[in-house]
């Protein structure tokens, strides 16, 4: 069977089974459609959390920034790893025991406020659409080159198919279509895994493969080799890193402190029985994520070395398949600098940014590109980083079957994020901002009314921002993790632990973080970008990093105008101490 009748009976079968079940489960209340009924199994949970984390960052986007940034990559697996030990041991059981439906209703009950409520929503709001521009994005990617569809067109399909499930189904419908997302998305990630270390090295399993020697007879092992090619060819180690140790410190405690303060994570804990069990969610997402995350790694190397091998010093006239595939859609582009018809790669930049491409092709039948850079490096490719995984499987020549595997794995990991971040911001719309503050006389019937009305819209944002999305996925991602962390963490983590903080500190902390990790990031990847350069980032810290400082400024903030204003009332201690009772 062809690779392409493949693709479209793996991808349909996939959203037949997602509809199915969003129909199946479809939420008949408001609990339903916010918590699924606070019923979920902790297993089932961690499953479906691990589903709702591993985006189209985790799974098509974080293995092509390691295959290129090598070292540098290594943050976002130990801050997005490591941010599930913060949530588990420090926020799930406490919000869990809690007992409400969303973050900002937990922010506006703990400090006694409708004006913390909105701020609060107002937070979520920027996070989550931040986050949700890289799945959108990511969603893109995988139709335009499975679907042999524009990157924009795929990004409407994905808004509604999104549309059927998150909005029809709610928390409920969504809980258990992302349990059958984990398992294609993790079956599609490992088995093309399995398969590329088995030919690299002789290992199968890629975890060990990658420290295992590389099957050409040179004796060396997978990460020498790189090393060694990637200095031939201009570049640094492999292994060794670039960024400061401060940046590093900073990018991975955002990544780690912005885990604990997802608003779509922070939610599914609010899905299960009681406080016990949203510590067991948490610590079986943290396995079933590990799967994945252990491989990536691997998978990134691989990657870099195939398709150095099938791309470095060959004609493009005998370009392999797999290159003009992605080149017609717009993701890989060559251009012949020295004339001699092959394609080189080097350090430098082939083209001023992401490629712009003419109408007619060039003389070795390339796609003609308006921007190229300046002739004073000898890189002759552009190839975007988010679609390293999804071509690995064409790069390794793998059989159809496999392709067309991954070609599902990459739109459940983006579906299943997209949708856990609608939910978030329709329930927080309906329920925080209607329900509790501006028009509390609303019927359930219109409170769910309202909150389908709200991911109907939001997913039309959504599908706005993948289109014009401001950078890589997993680095759009990253800024949404910055957020959180200057925003959310700081409000949630002292109103467990604090019973001194009351709502005027609550409310200047929030605004004073997410005013100025948004205004910096917005600085340097909107309004000025060619101004992104280490030597004008505050102490060092890049965009990426920068939410640590703002969650710094957050807490400092908040103690200060807590320590000069009315302390919260007697019934916020007693309700402080409640929740962190050790009991289920």
């Amino acid at each position: 069977m062809a690779t392409q009748t493949l693709i479209y009976l793996f991808v349909g079968l996939s959203f037949a089974l997602y509809i199915g079940i969003a129909i199946a489960s479809r939420a008949g209340s408001t609990k339903e459609f916010y918590v699924a009924g606070g019923g979920v199994n902790p297993v089932v949970n961690g499953m479906a959390t691990a589903a709702d984390w591993m985006s189209a960052a985790s799974f098509i986007s974080m293995a092509g920034i390691i295959a290129f940034s090598g070292y540098d990559g290594s943050v976002y697996l130990m801050g997005w790893t490591g941010g599930y030990v913060l949530l588990a041991l420090l926020l799930a059981p406490y919000l869990r025991k809690f007992g409400q439906y969303t973050v900002p209703d937990f922010i506006g009950t703990r400090y006694y406020s409708k004006a913390a409520r909105v701020v609060a929503v107002i937070c979520l709001i920027f996070i989550s659409f931040t986050y949700i521009a890289g799945q959108m994005r990511g969603v893109g990617i995988v139709f335009s080159r499975f679907l042999d569809v524009p990157i924009n067109l795929g990004v409407i399909i994905g808004m509604g198919i999104v549309f059927v499930y998150a909005v029809l189904g709610g928390m409920k419908g969504v809980t258990y279509t992302q349990v059958a997302q984990y398992c294609v998305l993790i079956f599609a990630y490992m088995v093309p895994a399995f398969f590329i270390s088995f030919l690299v090295t002789g290992n199968p399993v890629p975890q060990l493969g990658l420290g295992s020697t590389v099957n050409d007879g040179s004796g060396l092992y997978v990460l020498q080799k790189l090393d060694l090619v990637l200095q031939d060819m201009g570049f640094g180690a492999y292994t060794d890193g670039s960024k400061s140790m401060i940046d590093v410190f900073c990018i991975t405690a955002a990544l780690m402190i912005g885990t604990a303060g997802l608003p779509h994570v922070i939610v599914r804990f609010f899905t299960v029985p009681k406080a016990s069990d949203a510590r067991n969610s948490a610590g079986w997402a943290l396995v079933f994520i590990a799967l994945l995350y252990t491989t990536a790694p691997a998978v990134g190397a691989f990657a870099r070395l195939n398709f150095i091998d099938s791309v470095n010093n060959v004609e493009y006239a005998q370009a392999p398949e797999w290159f003009k595939n992605w080149e017609s859609n717009d993701l890989i582009a060559w251009r012949d600098k020295n004339g001699d018809g092959k394609m080189q790669l080097g350090k430098g930049d082939a083209f001023q940014g992401a490629p712009e491409f003419a109408e007619k092709p060039g003389i070795n039948g390339e796609r003609i590109v308006a921007n190229a850079a300046a002739d004073d490096n000898i890189n002759e490719v552009y190839v975007d980083r988010d679609i390293m995984v999804l071509a690995n499987p064409e790069i390794a020549n793998l059989p159809g079957w496999v392709i067309a595997l991954v070609a599902a794995g990459g739109l459940a990991a983006a579906l299943s994020t997209a949708a856990g971040l609608l939910l978030v911001i329709s329930s927080s719309i309906s329920h925080d901002l209607l329900k509790r503050t501006f028009r509390p006389q609303i019927t359930e019937k219109g409170e769910l009314r309202a909150a389908r009305l709200a991911a109907t819209a939001a997913i039309f944002v959504a599908g706005y921002l993948g289109i014009y999305p401001p950078g890589w996925v997993a680095q759009v991602v990253a800024f949404a993790f910055g957020l959180a962390a200057a925003s959310l963490f700081p409000a949630i983590f002292m109103g467990i632990f604090s019973k001194r903080m009351n709502r005027e500190g609550a409310i200047a902390g929030m605004v004073t973080g997410l005013s100025f990790t948004f205004l910096y990031i917005g600085w340097f990847k909107l309004w000025s970008p060619e101004s992104n350069v280490e030597v004008n980032w505050l102490f060092g810290i890049s965009p990426e990093g920068i939410g640590v400082i703002g969650m710094v400024l957050n807490f400092a903030v908040a103690i200060a105008v807590a320590k000069f204003t009315k302390a919260p009332p007697k019934e916020i201690g007693w309700l402080v101490d409640k929740i962190r009772v050790p009991r289920a």
